[in-house]
């Protein structure tokens, strides 16, 4: 009797929390050959909100079958965040980050990529990083990673050229796109496995956006954090406020260069011509500094034994 009554409980506690976790959430997109705004769309959204985690993707163009997802990305035509339809492909389309939110710059064309993103992209970095939604943390971080991860896919997905003139519209930092349009299949293959092909560019995408956030969060906002303290305490170290001093624990100091815009190999102002590629002794008569090590050939860094001379390789160059 008791064996039975276990066995009814157990039965009776599984229909329980069937009923209390509800149906399963559907996250419709289309089929045939896929792109990487809807697969990092579909990625993206199953760290939105816990019922999301295990949402079952249905890969459809006929609208009975998406008209019962519980959110609709990349086909459908129609952009409605009231009724999770997030498509861009229709003529009246043309929104941006900016056109949405007149406090972000990026003007480029949303695909369904950015479209999520853009509404549900400060509560996934707030699950994945484990962060406050309405912190200061997940603010910067959301403008990072949109920046410089979903813009290209956006752009890409639109057929937005990089350049237009001398100055860059976006910067390509990851070439997600071409790996992964890669993984469709190929026109002469004779079994083609679409679907095989679309998990593993799911789980391609999934783990690269994962790895950006990581980084972003764990590493690259500490770092700035580090950077913003030394900028303050600059005229703590030179009346110029034009030297900032970093410390990691080295036993020798180095000088560097600022470059001018994050991706450029010119520097706003290089060491003195005069001691590029030199080293040493010959370094240290040429400079008149005493315990140089070396200044790099192309003059964007160099090295001293001591703080004091690090700092007047950097002043004479000031």
């Amino acid at each position: 009797m008791f064996s039975h009554l276990r066995k009814f409980s157990r039965s009776a506690f599984c229909l329980q929390t069937l009923l209390k976790m509800g149906p399963k959430v559907k996250i419709g997109t289309h089929n045939g050959t896929f792109h990487c705004d809807e697969v990092l769309a579909c990625s993206m959204l199953k760290h939105a909100k816990p019922e999301y985690k295990n949402a079952e993707i249905v890969r459809s163009r006929n609208m009975d079958v998406l008209n019962d997802c519980d959110i609709v990305v990349d086909v459908g035509a129609v952009y409605e965040p009231s009724s999770h339809r997030y498509d861009h492909h229709q003529r009246s389309f043309n929104h941006t980050m900016n056109s949405l939110n007149q406090d972000y710059p990026w003007t480029i064309k949303l695909s369904s990529a950015g479209l999520v993103y853009f509404h549900f992209g400060h509560e996934i970095i707030s699950n994945i990083l484990n962060l406050p939604v309405d912190s200061e943390e997940v603010k910067v971080l959301y403008n990072k990673v949109y920046e410089n991860f979903v813009q290209e896919i956006d752009a890409i997905d639109n057929g937005v050229d990089p350049c237009d003139g001398i100055e860059p519209k976006y910067k390509l930092h990851t070439h997600l796109s071409a790996r992964v349009k890669h993984l469709n299949p190929a026109w002469n293959e004779s079994n083609p496995d679409e679907t095989k092909g679309f998990k593993k560019a799911c789980e391609l995408v999934e783990q690269e956006f994962l790895d950006r956030i990581y980084f972003y969060g764990k590493i690259w906002l500490p770092a700035r954090e580090i950077v913003k303290s030394c900028i303050e305490n600059r005229f703590s170290i030179h009346p110029s406020g034009e030297i900032i001093e970093f410390t990691n624990g080295g036993s020798q100091w180095r000088v560097q260069c600022v470059s001018k815009s994050p991706f450029s190999f010119e520097n706003r102002l290089s060491l003195q011509k005069e001691w590029c590629g030199l080293r040493e002794e010959e370094l240290s008569k040429q400079s008149g500094i005493e315990g140089c090590v070396f200044v790099h050939i192309s003059g964007f860094t160099g090295g001293n034994k001591t703080k004091e001379g690090a700092l007047q390789m950097a002043v004479k160059n000031s």
